[in-house]
């Protein structure tokens, strides 16, 4: 059995492998001819003082076999198996198509938006003309929201499920096998797209279907029962139940609900601006130099504070990386942020967002469950509005955002897209304003230099997660929809790549023993 040492090392020790075999055997009183190899299990990067990596090492000695990790799943031929129907292509979806194979079950995935690689054409009429295709965008279509992000796979939803389980589907369609074992792993917007289209490929293999363009605007009944979707242009695909992972920006789906009268709930959500600084001074700041090392990863940060009662957090942190304009649909102005696998862009850029509640906005109480969600789209509509009825970011100086001033001169920016100066105050909430001003002066203070005139916010990160539920039981299902199981980020029971992934998983779970 291999050795397992817990170490810590400086970037050089663990970068050049004589000087890592060094440590390892000084630290095991052996000479580095008794090794055989030394295997990184877990990693991560403390720069708190001094920069150092906390490392979890398996070490095999000499004439000791090093096992190979295998991340390859374990798919069944469904070809003729029973189908589910899946409703989205993104990490739930996609997850939940994996396991269905996986347990026996044939997924039959529907899509409003088009496959990743048709995909990516309706981006560029967004940026170049502020043009949004209403189904094909940065939010939806193939790989859903989280393929033209960061590819970060971090969560803490571990209690959820097996991530390693998770990272390992990643690794076995194209993947490095780096993120099993980085604690803050990320692949990269430029990589997703071709690992989505892998999983595609294994899933059609297997037996499972993609219908794209193909937007749903109805559940099919039977005897009380979700057995299947109607799309808008009049098809209906049926199976054994139906696995609902439409998203945090498929609107329609809650007014359907609402429309029927289905069970909802308004979900407390968080709305902010995306901050942007340059990468350089992240870099001063993080690693306490400004001699950037070029064996070390683009810094991140991690904030948070309360202010009034309400959380004021970092979110979606892009070290490296762009912001892009996220809206669904004309009328909207949306902002978030991605990074290449590289990140090598000059900018670094973090959503901050404050958290809001329905007691905070009474006046939308007459919505009922979807109070949040028109709360969220009446802001997205003054940003619009802001930026001249355009997708044209408006933007302006962190100082002068906090200090209330008018908006005299502005930073470059690494927005994909035209930008504005606007004061920001005028399309956010007034209590949304006064927690950010208070929450970047407290992270100034955790983070000398992070509050500067260097900086820039760009409004508004609005798509943080789904301000709406859609409830299910212990058994994952609706409570008045059996064969329904509402699912991942857009029914409200996660939050990023990882955490949907687990959720997929487990419906397809709840739904194998559902049948007995």
């Amino acid at each position: 059995m291999p050795h397992i040492l817990d170490i810590d090392l400086t970037p050089e020790q663990y970068h050049v492998k004589e000087q890592l075999h060094h440590v390892v055997a000084r630290r095991l009183g052996v000479s580095v001819e008794q090794l055989s190899a030394v295997r990184v299990v877990r990693r991560s990067l403390d720069s708190r003082r001094g920069i150092r990596y906390h490392a979890q090492l398996q070490v095999f000695m000499q004439n000791e076999p090093v096992t190979q990790a295998d991340y390859s799943g374990h798919y069944q031929d469904c070809c003729h198996a029973d189908p589910v129907v899946i409703v989205g292509a993104g990490p739930a979806g996609l997850f939940a198509a994996l396991h269905a194979l996986e347990v026996g079950l044939r997924p039959i995935i529907v899509d409003r938006g088009k496959p990743v690689e048709r995909r990516r054409r309706d981006l560029a009429p967004i940026t170049q003309q502020g043009v949004v295709n209403p189904n094909s965008n940065w939010c939806f279509g193939e790989g859903g929201a989280g393929t033209y992000s960061d590819g970060k796979l971090y969560t803490r939803s571990t209690k959820r499920g097996n991530v390693q389980q998770v990272l390992a589907r990643f690794v076995e369609h194209g993947a490095d096998a780096e993120i099993m074992v980085d604690a803050h792993a990320h692949i990269g917007t430029d990589r997703l797209s071709g690992i989505i289209s892998n999983m595609r490929a294994t899933i059609e293999r297997y037996g499972g279907e993609y219908h794209f363009d193909s937007r749903v605007v109805d559940l099919v009944l039977k005897q009380g029962r979700a057995v299947g979707v109607r799309t808008a242009t009049g098809e209906n695909y049926e199976g054994v139940a139906v696995v609902l992972a439409t998203g945090h920006s498929a609107r329609d789906i809650y007014e359907l609900f609402d429309h029927h009268g289905w069970l909802l709930e308004a979900k407390p959500f968080a709305l902010g601006v995306r901050v942007e600084h340059p990468q350089a001074l992240i870099n001063s700041i993080q690693y306490h130099s400004d001699h950037f090392s070029p064996s070390l990863p683009a810094a991140a940060y991690s904030l948070t504070t309360q202010v009034d009662g309400h959380g004021v957090f970092s979110f979606c942190m892009c070290p490296g990386g762009v912001i892009v304009p996220a809206a669904t649909d004309s009328g909207q102005q949306v902002v978030n942020g991605m990074s290449n696998s590289r990140r090598n862009s000059p900018f670094a850029n973090s959503g901050i967002a404050v958290t809001v509640a329905p007691d905070d906005v009474p006046e939308y109480g007459k919505y009922g469950a979807l109070a949040l969600m028109h709360f969220q789209q009446d802001v997205e509509r003054r940003t619009f509005h802001l930026a001249g009825d355009s997708v044209r970011a408006p933007i302006q100086r962190l100082t002068d955002f906090c200090e209330g001033r008018q908006c005299v001169a502005r930073n470059d920016s690494g927005y994909m897209g035209s930008v504005v100066s606007a004061p920001l105050e005028e399309a956010l909430p007034p209590f949304v304003t006064h927690c950010l001003r208070q929450g970047f002066r407290d992270f100034g203070r955790k983070m000398r230099g992070f509050y500067t005139a260097q900086a820039s916010v760009l409004a508004v990160e609005s798509r943080t997660s789904s301000p709406v539920r859609i409830p299910r039981g212990d058994d994952m299902q609706h409570p008045q929809l059996p064969g329904l199981f509402p699912c991942g980020e857009g029914a409200g029971y996660a939050g990023g790549i990882v955490s949907s992934a687990i959720d997929g998983i487990n419906c397809i779970d709840a739904l194998w023993h559902s049948r007995g």
